[in-house]
């Protein structure tokens, strides 16, 4: 069996959210089938803040943005996304962790340094996450407006579809925020592919082709796995930690 590969769970970790202990099992679910061994280290958004996300997760072999905003430190998740995505390290993110992914892109790569989720009350001119428009049918009754299970459409060609097939796939959701649209246009041209959409042709996932490996999803494939099946997504992410490790830091292209 290889080393065991280093992870770093960018997130502010709650022992009563679901969510960041399925993270957890996807994870395990995954390494079980690649034989691979881990070491899962949850980094604290204030702690990258305050130590720097170079010092953070230097010794990483990947990074998770993990779900769960508001986070204790806005501007420490996205120091964390920006390192991953300059230094080419692994990045998987989901739910917050896509639309983080989204705002560090349009801080960075479109210069439009306040853009903001409308989550944070910010006062941006440019809020490029926006409160769901459109809830889901099933949703449950006390939960977000998107909770759930919704159709996700895959985009031929695309990381995503090779990960998990050109079918409809169905995506599990526990958020009441998505992207505003408006921005998608510009998202494309700084780099941005669109890898998934929903049935309302709403933006659901999206890869950056000259990384490594980067894709973000807003729905969590972390609540569809299973010990006996896990989720493509969490296994094609560790196979690219696995391949990562030790090699050149950088964009590949």
């Amino acid at each position: 069996m290889a080393r065991a590969l280093r992870l770093g769970i960018v997130g502010d970790f709650e022992r009563t959210r679901f969510s960041h202990w399925a993270t957890e099992a996807a994870l395990f679910h995954a390494a079980a089938r690649l034989e691979q061994s881990l070491e899962l280290h949850w980094l604290g958004t204030d702690q990258v803040a305050s130590r720097g996300a170079a010092r953070c997760l230097d010794d990483v072999d990947g990074v998770w943005g993990a779900p769960g905003s508001p986070f204790a430190s806005s501007e420490g998740m996205l120091a964390a996304i920006r390192f991953a995505r300059e230094s080419g390290l692994p990045y998987l993110g989901t739910c917050a962790g896509f639309q983080y992914a989204l705002i560090e892109i349009t801080r960075n790569l479109l210069g439009l340094a306040d853009a903001d989720s409308a989550e944070n009350g910010s006062s941006s001119e440019h809020i490029v996450i926006t409160p769901v428009g459109c809830p889901l049918p099933n949703r449950r009754p006390d939960g977000p407006l998107m909770s759930g299970s919704d159709t996700v459409i895959p985009v031929a060609g695309t990381l995503l579809a090779q990960l998990c097939g050109e079918a409809p796939l169905r995506g599990e959701y526990n958020c009441n925020f998505e992207t505003n649209a408006e921005y998608v246009p510009r998202w494309q041209a700084a780099g941005l592919c669109i890898a998934a959409r929903d049935e309302r042709g709403g933006l659901r996932a999206f890869t950056l082709p000259v990384a490594r490996f980067f894709l973000a999803t807003l729905f969590q494939p972390q609540l569809s796995s299973r010990p006996q099946a896990p989720h493509p997504i969490v296994v094609g992410f560790l196979r690219a930690c696995a391949e990562a490790a030790g090699a050149p830091r950088g964009l590949t292209g």
